[in-house]
């Protein structure tokens, strides 16, 4: 906002400085008007010039300037300019400067038609405020000199090409009249970032270097770009903290300014100015570099703003078309655009639109408040949440919703208080405000039917002197009623009640009438949506002689809660029946198992060796699962081991394993061969799986021991190998080949075989004993290998299978442990 502010006492209230600079807007306002006779001037010697070579008159004169200017999408005044650029010197040889001094002297001026006032940004009438910045370091004084600066530099970008030329050209022009030595023109690019297009007065080598700049903070023509305002860096030291200076050195431009190419959108380019002559910018000179980026927005591609049409000043036609859109809405809102300080700050919004019901504290409405600004309309708001809310708005985007806050405004002479709640949304440059004043009794009803609606329930009132009954809204919505027909009347009621609850219902009702005593009874309604669980919760007012006159009370649908409650119980029957068969299922499978398999508590003799086993179940779910042994003596004599784990639990497991178990015991009794044997179990578990959901798979390893040579032959199914403990030395077998039973009919196994001495275990085992959650197998293997070892070397030999399974520390999985040990005392040959 141009002009002084009117002096105000420091610490100041915030409404009294609104109200200061309210002053001095309109103080400054005057100096503008005064201004715009110099701004004529220019005006008038563009007429004299057109009416010399056409021979029109002034009028006609002025009406194709207008034209020109649309044509062109200029200004009136750049076309003035750009005109008057047209009368040059003779050039003196090929190599002087293309920039041409205005020499020829304009005709006598004529009277511009008052239809068509100059314009600039904003509809405002335009002026570049030279009248009261009259001093340009290093050049005269005077209007004519500013606008022949400006008219220089209209009339060189009507032959520039590029950034290149356009730079050029305002280091020419504007060098020796405000020591501008260099200039620097940047555009934005993807992503926000920015391209050098022009540049002027720097070397090729700081053009390079500068040429792309990413979106980083800290970089003037981004910030300038980004806030639409200049940036005047006129302290070197102190700017540095603060921004990336262009320069090698950056002290060698120690004042330098950046201004934002203005456009019908965003501004998408920006204009450095880069002087070596320290100090700050003046007034009138920053004015003039204003103008003359202002000038360059045609040529750099964005085109100069153009003056809109109508009554909205700042945004045209677009403020119509808003005002079209507020004047169907029901209650206030306005299109508020902010009015700006030079330095960019926001000192007051200006009203382009308002909705019909919008008022002020003079009771201007509507319309009547367009072109109006904020601090004139409520002067109170300055340095208030609401005004720091809009400004958070403005610069960030996000919705400001205001709590609700007393407003104090005086009317015909009289305080009085209103409380308001604000809404505020930016759109595009500009903020949509919406606003509700709240009367205490119109929000008690607003709260009272919020918490009807939540909690699903209606106040409802008898008359009974009257014979009157009274509904909320929320009653008509539970009894499912047209509020057209009105409230029901009590004789109407029963013919809605389920008849199962006529009974109690009546005698609470009985109960309210004749004795006063309040109800809170349940019974249910039948509706076209069917039946509704209601609650009616009421009490009775009496008179001098104790006779009920009014009922009072609510009615609440728990129809809701009523089907989650039976929702619930549904659920709870399921669940109890469910672990009831679960339960069943676990006991028939546990006795299957102790039927099949049963596990010894001492360690058994068999064939010369010591054996000993364990078994423990998966803590969760059936604990009846698929691992089981097999330790027998064979009719030669030879001892079979044998040690499965079938996948799943439960009753299917147990059956798939009972049918492994003594399938493999009777073809090793009848003298098969052990691959053989592992081959004919792969097809009885392809064609005849117990899991119904396809054929069954399991892992086995199966061995024969010939005590007279102490040799073992085994062969695997995609089990794991059993581990060897031999002295301090722990090494798993190296295994045959052998897939895992059922997964394929091409299945091929083959048989390993070792020779056992005095003092070895050797361990088959199910994986449940070595693997763990989110572990590698190998490390399980490793630790089952260093626990075997140490257990022997603690003299725990004779119960190591039932040890190791102990320390299994969750089971997760069931575990089957089966340790064949070879006595010392036995040597080759031996059978007991």
């Amino acid at each position: 906002m141009k002009g002084d502010a009117a002096p105000v006492g420091e610490g100041a209230a915030p409404e009294v400085v609104a109200l200061a600079r309210v002053v001095a807007r309109l103080r400054s306002e005057i100096v503008d008007l005064e201004g715009v006779a110099a701004t004529t001037a220019v005006v008038e010697r563009a007429k004299g010039v057109l009416m010399a070579q056409s021979g029109v008159s002034a009028d006609a004169a002025y009406e194709l300037l207008l034209k020109r200017a649309v044509r062109r999408g200029r200004s009136v005044l750049e076309e003035c300019w750009l005109t008057l650029g047209q009368v040059r010197r003779p050039r003196q040889s090929p190599g002087t400067a293309r920039i041409s001094l205005i020499t020829a002297p304009a005709p006598a001026p004529a009277p511009a038609p008052a239809t068509a006032p100059i314009t600039g940004p904003g509809n405002e009438p335009w002026t570049p405020d030279f009248s009261r910045r009259r001093h340009l370091p290093g050049h005269h004084d005077g209007d004519g000199e500013l606008n022949g600066l400006l008219a220089r530099i209209a009339d060189g970008l009507a032959g520039a090409h590029g950034g290149d030329d356009i730079a050029e050209l305002l280091v020419t022009v504007l060098g020796s009249a405000v020591d501008v030595d260099a200039v620097m023109i940047y555009t934005v690019a993807a992503a926000g970032s920015l391209d050098l297009t022009g540049s002027a007065g720097i070397t090729d080598a700081l053009a390079e270097q500068w040429r792309h700049i990413p979106p980083l903070s800290g970089v003037a023509a981004l910030e300038a770009i980004a806030a639409r305002r200049a940036l005047w860096l006129e302290d070197p030291e102190q700017d540095a903290r603060r921004y990336l200076l262009i320069g090698d050195p950056p002290e060698r431009w120690p004042a330098r300014a950046w201004v934002p190419v203005p456009g019908e959108g965003p501004p998408q380019a920006a204009i450095g100015f880069l002087r070596t002559r320290p100090g700050p910018f003046a007034a009138g000179t920053r004015a003039l570099l204003r103008q003359a980026t202002r000038l360059c927005a045609g040529p750099l591609g964005a085109s100069a703003p153009r003056a809109p049409e109508g009554t909205g000043a700042a945004v045209g036609g677009y403020a119509e078309a808003v005002q079209l859109i507020l004047d169907t809405m029901a209650g206030p809102a306005t299109l508020l655009t902010p009015l700006r300080s030079e330095t960019g700050e926001v000192e007051d919004y200006r009203i382009d639109a308002a909705a019909p019901e919008s008022v002020d504290v003079a009771g201007r409405r509507g319309k009547e408040l367009v072109g109006r600004r904020i601090l004139e309309t409520y002067p109170t708001v300055a340095g208030t949440a609401l005004w720091e809310g809009y400004l958070r708005t403005l610069t960030t985007g996000t919705r400001y919703e205001g709590d609700p806050f007393t407003y104090e405004e005086v009317v015909a002479g009289v305080p009085r208080q209103s409380v308001y709640s604000v809404r505020a949304s930016r759109l595009g440059d500009h903020l949509v405000v919406s606003w509700i004043c709240h009367d205490s009794s119109q929000r008690e009803v607003r709260r009272l039917a919020d918490m009807q609606r939540l909690g699903n329930l209606g106040w409802a009132g008898w008359n009974l002197v009257t014979d009157t009954v009274t509904w909320s809204d929320q009653v008509y919505a539970i009894f499912d009623r047209d509020p057209v027909r009105g409230p029901m009347p009590l004789e109407e009621l029963p013919g809605h009640v389920v008849t199962e609850d006529l009974h109690r219902l009546g005698a609470a009702v009985e109960r309210l009438l004749s004795e006063g005593q309040a109800v809170d009874q349940p019974f249910r309604i039948t509706t076209r949506r069917g039946v509704r669980h209601l609650r009616i919760v009421a009490e009775a007012q009496t008179d001098a002689d104790g006779t009920p006159v009014e009922v009072h009370g609510f009615f609440q649908d728990l129809t809701t809660q009523h089907d989650v409650e039976v929702a619930l119980h549904e659920s709870e029957r399921a669940v109890l029946l469910q672990r009831g068969m679960l339960q069943a299922e676990r006991a028939l499978a546990a006795r299957l198992q102790d039927t099949l398999l049963p596990i010894p508590e001492q360690s058994l003799e068999l064939a010369g060796l010591c054996i000993d086993v364990a078994y423990v179940p998966a803590d969760s779910g059936i604990n009846v699962g698929g691992d089981w042994y097999s330790a027998i003596e064979l009719p030669d004599e030879s001892a079979l081991f044998v040690i499965g784990d079938v996948a799943g639990h439960g009753l299917a497991a147990v059956g798939t394993m009972a049918q492994l178990r003594f399938t493999a015991k009777g073809m090793a009794v009848t003298g098969s061969p052990l691959p053989d044997v592992l081959r004919r179990l792969n097809t009885l578990l392809m064609h005849t799986g117990s899991d119904p959901s396809g054929s069954a798979t399991a892992t086995m390893v199966m061995a024969r021991y010939q005590p007279w040579d102490r040799r073992l032959t085994w062969v695997r199914a995609g089990h794991l190998a059993p581990l060897l403990i031999r002295g301090d030395r722990a090494e798993f077998l190296e295994q045959p080949r052998g897939a895992l039973l059922g997964a394929t009919f091409e299945a091929s196994y083959e048989q390993a075989a070792i020779d056992l001495m005095p003092g070895d275990n050797l361990l088959f085992y199910t994986d449940g004993l070595v693997e763990e959650p989110g572990e590698d197998i190998e490390a399980g293997l490793d630790r089952l290998a260093e626990t075997a070892v140490r257990l022997l070397r603690e003299g725990r030999g004779e119960t190591l299978a039932r040890t190791l399974a102990s320390l299994s520390t969750a089971h997760r999985d069931d575990i089957c442990v089966l340790d064949v040990h070879v006595p010392d005392g036995v040597a080759d040959g031996d059978v007991p």
